[in-house]
């Protein structure tokens, strides 16, 4: 679905987002995440070996949720999937820690850890006042 122009220059601002997930016994399992965006597209990225990670790969459905800098009154909800979930490097991170943080790169990176970006494709949205 294309996102509304509000959805679009909210996500564009460092808002820190919540992600559900699917747990194997149905529960949902949310952790707070840094977001970007391509187009309609929302981007962020994890680690193997955490939780979502290992959930989003099971299941691809996924709920985010956040308030809007400025104004903690405007709450917007997202459903959508995750239609691209890959190991392609560091490069997202670092793009989002310029966005965060106004550093050069991620400055947590662990040795041998592997990053996965993810891409969720949104069906659904909501704005509550």
């Amino acid at each position: 679905m294309e996102l509304p122009d509000t959805v679009k220059a909210a996500l564009d601002e460092p808002v820190f987002v919540h992600l559900a997930t699917v747990m194997p016994d149905g529960s949902p399992q949310v952790s707070v995440i840094w977001v970007g965006r391509d187009g309609d597209r929302v981007l962020f990225s994890t680690a193997e070996g955490r939780v979502k990670t290992e959930n989003i790969r099971r299941d691809p459905r996924v709920a985010l949720s956040f308030t809007t800098i400025g104004d903690d009154y405007v709450n917007y909800v997202l459903r959508g999937r995750v239609t691209r979930f890959e190991a392609d490097g560091w490069w997202l991170i670092d793009d989002l820690a310029r966005k965060y943080t106004e550093a050069d790169s991620y400055q947590w990176k662990l040795p041998g850890q592997v990053r996965v970006n993810g891409e969720i494709t949104i069906d659904k949205v909501g704005v509550n006042h």
